[in-house]
């Protein structure tokens, strides 16, 4: 095949991913116009890492963090988005390791990318466990967005495998919302250090949408927009 036809269709392949919607939304009916897409996912993960970077200064690559972040879902084009609730994790790495090999298997710098997609997934650098923390924190905050537009409602679970897991319903139990039982399920599954802890409970303690500095700028930039308009109209 040409350089041409090989570019194209890698392209073509990720484009998938935008309209890919992120499974563990559809599990909970996520009553959102639009559920958030597998390709949104990976932007706000990139989006993440840059800001706890930045923060906390992390002593990591960040931008070899961020192509591994772009390329951690790669396998997705073509076995779907599926959770932990739904298929081992050992399975779905031997599955996924095969559907990006596949993929990558037309590029010249294949190689290269599947190194850099298999050490995000064994989470044995700095930045490959950076990375991670990234990802799960990113689904932890969206469901917090979710949760703050009221878009789940839990007497709506009768067919939600997960709903059902152990570990979720001991936090519904202990009286989480949706979206806290989220936030406290991270900080208790994954690796979090206290740096991740901390955003996650800001989180889990404030309104993050809607706050008075985006709000400002929101209002800062429409009305800077409505200016500018104005003037070239006039």
């Amino acid at each position: 095949m040409s350089k041409e036809s090989n570019v194209v269709n890698f392209y073509v392949m990720c484009n998938k991913l935008k309209t890919l919607i992120r499974k563990g939304w559809i599990d909970w009916s996520v009553h959102a116009v639009r559920r958030e897409s597998v390709a949104e996912h990976i932007y706000s993960t990139i989006m993440l890492a840059i800001a706890m970077k930045s923060e906390y200064q992390y002593n990591i690559d960040i931008m070899k963090v961020a192509y591994m972040l772009a390329i951690h879902e790669l396998g997705e084009c073509l076995i779907d988005d599926l959770t932990q609730f739904q298929i081992s994790k050992e399975n779905k790495k031997i599955i996924e390791h095969m559907a990006v090999h596949d993929i990558l298997s037309d590029l010249l710098d294949g190689e290269q990318i599947e190194k850099i997609y298999l050490e995000f997934d064994e989470r044995k650098t700095k930045e490959a466990q950076f990375a991670h923390l990234c990802d799960k924190l990113e689904c932890d905050l969206q469901s917090k967005l979710y949760g703050e537009d009221n878009l789940v409602d839990l007497t709506e679970q009768k067919n939600n495998a997960t709903f059902y897991n152990e570990k979720v319903q001991s936090l519904l139990n202990e009286g989480y919302t949706w979206e806290e039982m989220w936030l406290i399920f991270g900080q208790r599954t994954y690796s979090y250090d206290e740096n991740f802890i901390a955003v996650s409970n800001y989180a889990l303690n404030n309104k993050i949408k809607n706050n008075s500095r985006i709000t400002e700028l929101e209002y800062k930039y429409k009305k800077l927009v409505k200016e500018y308009l104005d003037k070239k109209n006039n």
